[in-house]
């Protein structure tokens, strides 16, 4: 059994370490003063779409706010937000002792980097989660979407993913990390989308006209990568080149083409959603906004997700979503 720290208590934090907790593994959960107060006061309670609940009472669960309890652990998952990559890697330096494996667990391509910036020769290991998880308040958390969790393949990630999966949720290890993130970044363009229609997503991708956008959002992501030589790697069905064709295909055809992309909770929303909802910072710089860098750094055209990158500013800045339609962002996107 591993003793696993989890930096960033959210959603996928609290889900993940659930599940370890659950099978045995002594699990410390670092988060926020909000959210250690909801687990010390409700415990955990971990729901999903096809499978057994999960319940975990407050008595059983090591959580703190404080970053001293990062000492001492076999594994530190990262799952705070991109934007706190640098100050999660700075409490890592300052807390942990021996050398922990630290594996990051969040949206975007360039958190493993960052961590390794600040932490120098310590173990690290990208990851990649492909579910979603909806926070439900009282210490319940929705798994809301199929999927699993990708890590880079080390001695010390095998060891976590039989963990893992020995916990119920899917694990495997991959020797190139980059081109499955990038891929998880290609599916991650409608986080920002779905947070300025604010509308559940499969209502939002069952509308061709959003679907068109994200098609745009998607295009461009695939022409900078190829510019910058950047090969996506192929998770489930669909190829990544082949995104942009199937969303925008007829809605009729597009459900039966793409019937695992719609295989989702009927009320869940994307992350960025949620972090808009709870006043938080986007990680929007993250995702639509690195392929607006590598753009510009490959020379190749990015409006659409520069257009979106400026409406997702602007809904942080007011704290609430415009509430666009897929013809009205069309437009918009289209000058």
């Amino acid at each position: 059994m591993q003793k696993v720290a989890i930096l960033g208590s959210g959603a996928i934090g609290c889900y993940v370490g659930g599940k370890l907790h659950a099978t045995g593994h002594a699990v410390t959960f670092l988060g926020r003063d909000r959210t250690v107060n909801d687990l010390r006061h409700n415990g955990l309670t971990l729901t999903q779409m096809d499978g057994p609940d999960t319940m975990i009472s407050a008595s059983d669960i090591e959580v703190t706010s404080d970053a001293a309890a990062l000492s001492d652990h076999d594994i530190i998952l990262v799952c705070v937000k991109s934007q706190d990559t640098e100050s999660a890697a700075s409490e890592i330096a300052s807390h942990s002792t021996g050398k922990p494996t630290i594996v990051s667990l969040q949206n975007g391509v360039s958190n493993a980097r960052v961590l390794g910036r600040h932490l120098g020769a310590r173990p690290i290991a990208a990851g990649c989660v492909q579910f979603n998880v909806v926070v439900q308040g009282e210490g319940r958390f929705h798994r809301a979407t199929e999927g699993g969790i990708i890590v880079k393949d080390t001695p010390a990630t095998r060891q976590l993913a039989n963990a893992l999966n020995a916990s119920g949720i899917e694990t495997s290890v991959h020797s190139d990390m980059q081109a499955i993130l990038w891929t998880k970044l290609l599916l991650n363009l409608n986080n920002a989308l779905n947070t300025l229609a604010d509308v559940p997503i499969v209502e939002q991708l069952s509308d061709r006209s959003y679907r068109l956008v994200l098609a745009h959002l998607v295009d461009e992501a695939l022409s900078a990568m190829r510019a910058a030589h950047i090969k996506p790697a192929v998770l489930g069905k669909i190829r990544p080149r082949a995104i942009p064709y199937v969303l925008r295909m007829p809605t009729w055809l597009f459900k039966r083409a793409a019937h695992a992309m719609l295989a989702i909770d009927p009320k869940a929303r994307s992350s960025m959603w949620e972090d808009l909802r709870a006043q938080r910072a986007s990680e929007i710089d993250f995702l639509n906004g690195a392929v607006v860098a590598l753009g510009r750094e490959t020379q190749t055209g990015t409006r659409a997700n520069e257009v979106v990158v400026d409406l997702v500013h602007e809904a942080f800045s007011s704290g609430q979503s415009p509430k666009l339609s897929g013809k009205a962002l069309l437009e918009k996107i289209r000058g």
